[in-house]
């Protein structure tokens, strides 16, 4: 699929979530957003703090929207909700949608902190589906902010383009800024109604 960086009604899928370890669950969020700022589509999901079905969180969400017209996809991390591990390959595999997955962070990797809070034949697993995400690749926005890339379906340049004319304040693309902040809201209301009952 070729992606035109420049289109005037380009449309991102940004998806992020929001957990703490007291709950069982996460909430991932879905923005749909135009490179006009405009939004027109959210989506939430539930998936398992610490458990194994992030990806399938993700295929929930995109399901959900019902659209066929969004260029891009954007993912505010690979692992999440406490070492809950996105396949980005099957996810580009199933969806035949440029990807692009975010992170802000240097890091020597999570091999040791997921050794360490893991049984043997989970960290296994884990180890083995954080292994096969590859590597990440630094871009920078802007003079100040650089950010760390995994990408399916989309050359660097073109990934580095996509993010430039999405990150208007800061390292955090608008669309994934807005999907945490919805996020975030969601998870608490979702604590304050279960308090509430």
């Amino acid at each position: 699929m070729a992606l035109h960086v420049n289109k005037k009604g380009i449309r991102v899928l940004g998806i992020a979530e929001s957990f703490t370890q007291e709950e069982e669950k996460s909430v991932l969020a879905g923005i749909v957003m135009r490179s006009d700022f405009v939004i027109d589509g959210i989506a939430f999901d539930m998936i398992t703090v610490g458990g194994l079905d992030a990806t399938e969180g993700v295929f929930r969400v995109f399901d959900s929207l019902r659209r066929a017209d969004i260029n891009v996809m954007m993912l505010n991390g690979c692992v999440i909700s406490w070492f809950n591990i996105i396949d980005i390959h099957a996810v580009y595999e199933r969806l035949r949608i440029p990807l692009i997955c975010v992170t802000y962070e240097e890091s020597e990797g999570l091999e040791g902190h997921i050794a360490a809070h893991f049984d043997a034949q989970e960290r296994e697993v884990r180890i083995e589906a954080y292994r096969r995400l590859g590597i990440r690749v630094p871009v920078r926005l802007q003079s100040t902010f650089e950010v760390f890339l995994r990408f399916l379906g989309v050359e660097r340049a073109e990934a580095a383009a996509v993010l430039k004319k999405f990150a208007t304040h800061g390292k955090v693309p608008e669309p994934l800024r807005v999907a945490k902040i919805a996020a975030r809201a969601a998870l608490r209301t979702k604590c304050r109604m279960r308090n509430a009952n």
